[in-house]
């Protein structure tokens, strides 16, 4: 029901993740993000929002992204019907998918990212994002958009596209936390609150607010 990617920034140590999906609020359902953890994208057929808090609780402990993605899984008895990636704060990547997600579904790795997928009108989804994503310069937030837009041009959700997110984090800044949570057009819509936000006078007022490698910030 959903396409999904996460990275890392090498240069910046940043971790981020964008998603979008055909059903309702996927910025709430499916990413999870701490600078100290890594990232996790918790969807699929029956998507478990625990899934991705518990891989962030793993990772936070000091587990690889795999060996994350292997406790969280293995344990669940639905874990059939549901699908998780995670990348951790070194840039390693896993993920997991059901065999009972409703194809096309799957997972892509790159060097520090990872692209996850189900109900996509097929593979070339996957494919797309990763290129999309890849071939992009600039920051996480610009190519995770160049991400899901190549995607939703590759055809998407087989369902079409009602809502999308990004989520970008960093211990020397606030979190970017966007959504769109239902919408006829939500990428091009997440796209205008992401121009929005880094713009004055939000992007002068972020600047100064507090993080955790500077709480006391005014």
């Amino acid at each position: 029901m959903t396409i999904s990617i996460l990275a890392r920034d090498p240069h910046s140590g940043t971790i981020g993740g964008a998603a979008a999906t055909g059903s309702l609020c996927v910025g709430g359902w499916v990413l999870r993000g701490h600078p100290d953890a890594g990232m996790s994208a918790s969807q699929g057929l029956s998507p478990s929002t625990l899934w991705g808090e518990n891989a962030l609780a793993e990772m936070r402990s000091g587990c690889a992204a795999a060996n994350a993605i292997e406790r969280v899984t293995s344990v669940d008895r639905g874990r059939d019907s549901r699908q998780l990636s995670a990348i951790d704060i070194h840039g390693r990547t896993a993920g997991f998918t059901g065999s009972a997600n409703v194809a096309a579904a799957g997972v892509r790795f790159g060097e520090n990212v990872v692209v996850a997928g189900n109900m996509l009108a097929s593979e070339a989804v996957l494919d797309a994002a990763m290129t999309g994503f890849m071939e992009r310069g600039g920051d996480l937030a610009s190519r995770f958009m160049a991400a899901l837009e190549a995607a939703a041009k590759s055809g998407g959700d087989m369902r079409g596209l009602r809502s999308a997110a990004l989520l970008v984090v960093s211990r020397s800044m606030a979190p970017l936390d966007l959504r769109i949570d239902y919408s006829p057009t939500p990428i091009d819509q997440l796209r205008d609150l992401l121009d929005r936000s880094q713009t004055p006078p939000y992007s002068d007022w972020i600047k100064v607010v507090p993080t955790l490698d500077s709480p006391e910030r005014t």
